[in-house]
Parts: structure tokens; C-alpha cells; sequence
């Protein structure tokens, strides 16, 4: 298994992404469908880049890719459509985040999070720090998503997980659990995948909402 890291470790450098990290989003998007060519997406915990060069890429210059964290991004993008912003996404204002996506402001139409509580060892305390990460994500969703936008997350495997996927279900159309190849085989992290968001208030969103966007297949 060392080898199969190593070759997402040799690819990153090779192909110039910042962390081998980059392939789980890679692998994610190819399999659901999240980026598309001109969204505006928010990539919570975004340091070092990685993740960004990926929604950068697939959004194109007319999209726009805003990243936050609790540490800055080293890295300098070429492209004016990435923006980073040192912040808490608990505590940033939404309207701050949604200014950076560009004018006029809109509601994001993917919210990406690589984020994680740092590690103790302790298996039990670190899935809860977690969870509690998600549900801080899932809460912010009415301000920062679109109706029918699509949300993916990390969450550490635990005995509360059932009960985050069915948290999710109450916000989402689909939801699945999802664990990509580039990801440490010791490694207990899983990625929370919702897609079509239901709104703040409504399980339905009305005929008046954004159009629905294409479907994955294998859900």
C-alpha cells in the first residue's frame, strides 16, 4: 500500500498540484459530476491549494473558486478567479465570502471541505471533532448554497456517521458516503457527497428555482 501512495505523492509533483490530495478531489468529481464550467465554489479549509487547483481548473475562467482557512495559502494562482480568504468558515460572514466570487454576488453553486480537526490519536474525540465540523458546514448551507448546488465534505468514520448521512439526507436530494483510491489505506476519513440542495425551508424546492442540474449516474 506504500507504493500506491507513493504514486499519488510522485503524481502530484509531476503534474504540478500542490498535495497528492488533489486526486481525491480528481476521483470525486469524475464519479459525481460536483464542478462544472462556470460555477462559483467555496473550498472550506483549502490550505495548501490543492483542492483549489482542481475546482480551478474545472470551472474555467468564467468561474470562480474561493477558498478559506484558518492558515494562508502560500501558493500564487495565476488565475484571477481564485481568491483566498484567512478566516473560520463558523465565523466569516457569508456575505464577505460571497462578494469574493465575484459581482454580483450569488449564492455558491458547489461548497467543497477537505477540512479536519487536528488529530490526537484519539479515534472516538477525533470522529466527533469532525462531525461537529459538518454540522457547522451543513448550517451555513441556507446562506452560502444555492437551491439544487451540491456540498462535499470529510468526516472521520465513526458511530455517529449514520446519523451525519441522515442529516445530510434532510438537506439534500442524494447523499452518499463515498472513500477515494488516493486516500491512505490506515487512513478513517470519509467524504459526505449531497447533490441537489432542498432549500432552508423546503424539502421540495419550488418550480421558480435555479434548473436542475445533470444527475450522476449509479446513485
Amino acid at each position: 500500500m506504500r507504493e500506491v501512495q507513493d504514486h499519488y505523492f510522485r503524481r502530484a509533483k509531476q503534474e504540478g498540484y500542490l498535495a497528492r490530495s488533489a486526486f481525491k478531489l480528481i476521483e470525486i468529481d469524475e464519479r459525481r459530476k460536483l464542478l462544472h464550467v462556470g460555477d462559483r465554489v467555496l473550498d472550506c479549509g483549502c490550505a495548501p491549494g490543492s483542492w483549489l487547483q482542481v475546482a480551478a481548473q474545472r470551472v474555467g475562467p468564467r468561474g470562480f473558486v474561493v477558498g478559506v482557512d484558518l492558515k494562508p495559502v502560500r501558493h500564487r494562482f495565476d488565475s484571477p478567479n481564485v481568491i483566498t480568504i484567512v478566516g473560520d468558515i463558523v465565523e466569516t460572514p457569508a456575505a464577505d465570502l460571497l462578494r469574493a466570487a465575484g459581482q454580483p454576488p450569488r449564492l455558491f453553486d458547489v461548497i467543497l471541505s477537505d477540512m479536519a480537526p487536528d488529530t490526537s490519536g484519539d479515534h472516538h474525540g477525533d470522529h466527533h471533532r469532525s462531525l461537529r465540523l459538518c454540522q457547522a458546514l451543513l448550517s451555513r448551507c441556507p446562506d452560502l448554497l444555492r437551491v439544487r448546488g451540491d456540498l462535499c465534505m470529510k468526516v472521520f468514520e465513526g458511530e455517529a456517521y449514520s446519523d451525519l448521512l441522515s442529516q445530510a439526507r434532510a438537506c439534500f436530494a442524494a447523499v452518499k458516503g463515498f472513500k477515494p483510491r488516493a486516500s491512505r489505506n490506515e487512513s478513517r476519513e470519509m467524504y459526505v457527497i449531497g447533490q441537489g440542495y432542498l432549500g432552508r425551508d423546503s424539502l421540495k424546492p419550488s418550480s421558480g428555482d435555479a434548473p436542475a442540474r445533470p444527475r450522476p449516474s449509479g446513485w
